[in-house]
């Protein structure tokens, strides 16, 4: 495979050069996957489909976090290696993604239809309702497989030294175990809502505080050679921020405008999600809220009437006002940690901002 060319000099940690870089990574890899496709008589739709996906508007967080790992522990400039490395962390949140949404049988991610309605909708011709569907959820999966085995295929081709590879693989797989367990609790817990604040929690640091914050500032440490202490310090950062920023996508799948979150406002409440707001609200209801509470939440026919209905006593019972209370004290904990951290100048100064706009935002 052939690979992009490695920026020229060394420069700052630039927050808003990583997403463009790590998207012209994509873009080359997957430019280079449809042409063998097409010469292999492949479908065209695997890589159209999955391009259509990653460009869709994803923030690259985790990317971005790789890459200040790297600076955090002294890497300099953005190589070329520590860019694609990043490019996989993405590449593997694509095929985590588009489970996820077969999972949930969500019809909408970020403001687009999701991967499986897509197919479905391609594939309706000669066919009935229920077996396009079937067959969008199939080739799903396996497009989502496809994206874990190029995500594979962009590490190991990222030209890491072998030590580099030594001192990467176990996060990347501890990542991966973390984030599959995680969406297993949160399978298993969905649509049974009960006041187990803890469980909830639980759910929120692997699916989120750990994969989405920890593991990619670790894995980017990793890279420029960090000692222990140092991806401790990260630690003590990304998870209390990890936490935050799930919290707010919360509050946010409940009370969130779908038109700038880009997903529908009654998937949790539909779904019965195993949150903390959920869990926070059901242990303060009186007898007769709870009734409502489990009689709609986890409703596959929820209205927006009984939607307003729980939304009504999320806010009596104050659980909305807890969870931001959680989120104030995670953020002042990481904002605590990240000033005694060792870390080079720019990379805690974006550190500050990313903490900032995890639980300060509105999408």
């Amino acid at each position: 495979m052939t690979t992009t060319t490695a920026p020229a000099g060394p420069r700052g940690l630039d927050r808003d050069l990583v997403p463009g870089e790590v998207d012209q990574i994509l873009d080359t890899f997957l430019t280079e996957k449809a042409r063998t496709a097409a010469g292999q008589r492949m479908p065209a739709e695997v890589t159209d489909v999955l391009r259509g996906f990653l460009f869709s508007g994803g923030k690259r967080i985790r990317p971005l976090l790789c890459v200040t790992g790297w600076h955090a522990a002294g890497g300099q400039g953005h190589p070329h290696p520590v860019l694609q490395t990043a490019a996989s962390l993405e590449m593997f949140h694509a095929f985590c993604l588009i489970h996820d949404d077969v999972m949930d049988r969500s019809d909408t991610r970020r403001g687009h239809p999701t991967v499986h309605r897509t197919l479905a909708s391609h594939h309706t011709r000669g066919r009935t309702n229920t077996a396009a569907d079937r067959l969008g959820d199939s080739a799903a999966v396996l497009v989502g497989d496809l994206a874990l085995v190029w995500s594979d295929e962009l590490l190991h081709t990222a030209g890491l030294t072998h030590r580099q590879l030594a001192d990467v693989l176990p996060l990347i797989d501890a990542m991966r175990a973390e984030v599959m367990y995680g969406q297993y609790l949160d399978v298993t817990a969905t649509g049974t809502p009960t006041d187990d604040v803890e469980r909830a929690l639980t759910v929120c640091r692997c699916k989120t505080a750990k994969y989405t914050i920890e593991r990619p500032l670790h894995i980017g440490a990793a890279l420029a050679g960090a000692a222990p202490a140092l991806l401790e310090a990260l630690s003590a950062f990304a998870v209390p921020v990890g936490e935050a920023f799930q919290l707010r996508d919360d509050i946010l799948g409940v009370f969130g405008d779908p038109a700038l979150t880009g997903k529908p406002a009654l998937d949790d409440l539909r779904d019965g999600k195993p949150t903390v707001l959920a869990a926070l609200t059901l242990r303060h209801t009186n007898r007769a809220q709870a009734e409502q509470l489990r009689r709609y939440l986890g409703s596959p026919t929820l209205t927006e009437a009984q939607a307003d209905t729980l939304r009504d006593i999320i806010t009596t019972v104050g659980a909305g006002r807890m969870v931001e209370t959680m989120i104030a004290e995670r953020y002042e904990q990481a904002l605590q940690d990240l000033q005694a951290a060792p870390l080079e100048p720019s990379a805690a100064r974006l550190l500050r901002e990313l903490a900032d706009s995890a639980v300060h935002r509105r999408i």
